[in-house]
């Protein structure tokens, strides 16, 4: 067979800690939700104080103050299920998040936790988002995680099996729940539909104008589409559906820009 029109590489040790994640969080009982939320005033309040102040916002934070909100007022979506088959729900909502930002000259996503974000500011946690996206040492593996990725698979992957085993230590490491992100990476609408290690995890597309109805007109209004990932082992569909309004209506009613962004 002619391989001379292949291009031939090593596989890339970080990614074996790709194919261990999904690996294991594919055998998780999760559901999913698509949803589209109506982010025209929230969109709107961000644009006007970056007129007013020239300083932008994070839209990212602002979902993370949503999310923790709504989950302060439903803590069961965050309940994890340890070795003992006891449940173990947190009172602090711990976000993990992923960042884009440049290391060696290569644009790279790495994750942060924002911690306590139910007991924080949009402010504050737009303020560690920025400083995680210029911080030098974010996203640098340290020698004992390379080490680590050279184990064989199943050694690997056990670390991925903290949260159905110990609860407390997977919190202290990666957050409580989580917000990806694809509609970073490209313009238009559009779910995805992705395993997770995660309780509860949010999937954030992108944004596009469609008309709604709104007072009985039709108007064009900005809608972004968003999957709602929870672990069915724990969570029924009622609770999270409960959960689902509630991210709605804060997301909709642009809930912690008034204080935050309005003088």
């Amino acid at each position: 067979m002619d391989e001379s029109d292949a291009t031939i590489e090593s596989f890339p040790l970080g990614r074996r800690g790709t194919v261990d994640y999904m690996r294991t969080a594919g055998r998780r009982s999760v559901v999913h939700g698509l949803v589209e939320l109506d982010v025209t005033e929230a969109r709107r309040r961000i644009r006007d104080h970056e007129d007013r102040t020239g300083t932008r916002r994070s839209f990212t934070a602002f979902l993370v103050l949503c999310l923790a909100r709504a989950i302060d007022d439903h803590p069961n979506v965050q309940t994890y299920r340890d070795w003992r088959g006891r449940l173990v729900r947190f009172e602090d909502v711990d976000v993990n998040v992923l960042i884009e930002r440049e290391i060696d000259g290569e644009r790279i996503v790495v994750p942060h936790v924002l911690r306590a974000a139910n007991r924080r500011s949009l402010e504050s946690i737009h303020e560690e988002i920025r400083a995680a996206q210029t911080d030098p040492n974010a996203g640098r593996r340290s020698a004992l995680s390379a080490a680590g990725l050279r184990l064989p698979g199943p050694v690997r992957r056990l670390f991925w099996r903290l949260p159905r085993t110990f609860p407390r230590r997977w919190k202290r490491v990666t957050g409580t729940v989580a917000v990806t992100s694809i509609g970073m990476f490209g313009a238009g609408g559009g779910w995805a539909v992705a395993p997770t290690n995660y309780a509860l995890q949010l999937t954030v597309g992108g944004i596009e104008r469609k008309p709604r109805v709104v007072d009985g007109e039709v108007v064009p209004r900005e809608l972004l589409d968003l999957t709602v990932t929870v672990d069915h082992d724990v969570v029924d569909g009622a609770p999270a559906a409960r959960f689902v309004r509630r991210l709605t209506e804060l997301v909709e009613g642009a809930d912690g820009l008034e204080t935050d962004l309005e003088t």
